[in-house]
């Protein structure tokens, strides 16, 4: 799709901050109502189609694709979405903040390729962007794991802000990013979908993922390592999910997640450790 095709303002060359050139939007007034979905890929080609299609109520779709993708992520992005930007990955809040630069809409809407909108959300969000009280919205997810719908495990709670206003908020966040609103936040109605965790191998290869970029920050950070990371932690975040937040109501799926979320706070600061322990941020 050629960029202007969806009423995008006009554009122009420039030296984008990450390297290559790109193209950037000559500053204008964005209309109220328009609406910019930013979504981040990395070999994400059986998820982006999707993804791309349940944002068709957009007016602007930006797929930032990670460079190191080995799939067929960028021919799909480019193929579907209306801007692509390819960048080597340094951290969540970086990509995401590459998307909101080149955002041509008054409002953003992040998403993840693996999550779903819809119109009756889009629609909402329509509604909902006019209200002078708020510079953003949380928006609820709702969470498939292993296979199965979830409805607790902690899931129940998740409400990240996801929209909001193009000029009242930046993501901060090696991992985990949130963004800094300048403003009150409201909450919509409609979540997204969220097919997270499909199988065993996705599980354990995000897990080691990213456990190695928060090992990284607490390296960076200078914190140090505790016998209590290791052995009382894991152990209360099982007991905090599968019990506290009703995990056992989940079925077997509910239960593994929980055990391998403790798993993973174990693997991060052992990470950590090692990376004390080598004399530098591997």
């Amino acid at each position: 799709m050629e960029p202007g095709s969806r009423g995008v303002p006009p554009l122009a060359m420039s030296r984008s901050p990450f390297g290559a050139k790109t193209t950037i939007r000559i500053a204008s007034e964005a209309p109220a109502d328009r609406v910019s979905a930013l979504i981040l890929a990395r070999d994400e080609a059986e998820n982006l189609p999707d993804c791309l299609a349940s944002l068709a109520w957009a007016d602007e779709r930006i797929v930032v694709v990670d460079a190191s993708s080995k799939d067929a992520s960028e021919i799909l992005a480019r193929r579907l979405a209306d801007r692509v930007i390819v960048r080597a990955f340094d951290e969540f809040a970086s990509q995401r903040n590459a998307a909101l630069d080149v955002a041509s809409g008054r409002w953003v809407f992040a998403v993840d390729a693996d999550e779903r909108s819809s119109p009756e959300q889009g629609r909402e969000i329509r509604s909902r962007i006019g209200d002078a009280r708020f510079s953003g919205y949380r928006v609820p997810i709702r969470s498939e794991v292993l296979g199965r719908p979830f409805r607790f495990s902690g899931t129940q709670h998740d409400r990240p802000l996801r929209l909001f206003r193009r000029d009242s908020g930046r993501w901060t966040g090696a991992v985990h990013e949130t963004v800094n609103l300048r403003g009150v936040a409201g909450e919509l109605n409609h979540a997204l979908r969220h097919r997270t965790l499909p199988d065993m191998k996705s599980f354990l290869s995000k897990i080691d993922a990213y456990t190695t970029l928060e090992a990284r920050k607490f390296a960076a950070e200078g914190r140090p390592v505790r016998a209590s990371d290791l052995t009382l932690r894991p152990v209360w975040t099982f007991a905090k999910l599968y019990l506290g937040k009703q995990g056992f109501r989940d079925g077997l799926e509910g239960f593994l997640f929980c055990a391998l979320s403790g798993m993973s706070v174990a693997v991060r600061h052992w990470k950590h450790r090692e990376m004390l322990k080598s004399g530098g941020v591997a």
